[in-house]
């Protein structure tokens, strides 16, 4: 029983120690979150962009073809989606990594 003790002892500080994050490791992932974070309010102002561009469009003078006007703000409101999602996901990639 006297030989296990020093066993145990150094099974349990290899535990501890592995447990424990580095200062860098830590500031690494703060690093990783705030550029997650970043990328997903890119991915707001995107969007709301977009929403702004297609209501300027849909706003324009009544013309002879309104139906294209349409067909402009939906597209600017599709584009602008589609990049906004493009973000997040690049932001979730991102926090996977961490």
């Amino acid at each position: 029983m006297n030989n296990l003790k020093p066993v145990f002892t150094a099974a349990i500080l290899t535990f501890a120690l592995v447990a424990c994050e580095s200062k860098e490791e830590n500031q690494r992932e703060k690093a990783v979150e705030k550029k997650a974070d970043t990328m997903e309010q890119k991915a707001d102002v995107t969007r709301k962009q977009g929403e702004a561009t297609a209501d300027r469009i849909e706003n324009q003078g009544p013309g002879m073809d309104t139906h294209t006007n349409d067909r402009t703000a939906d597209a600017a409101r599709e584009t602008a989606e589609k990049r906004a999602d493009q973000m997040e996901e690049q932001a979730d990639r991102l926090r996977e990594q961490k």
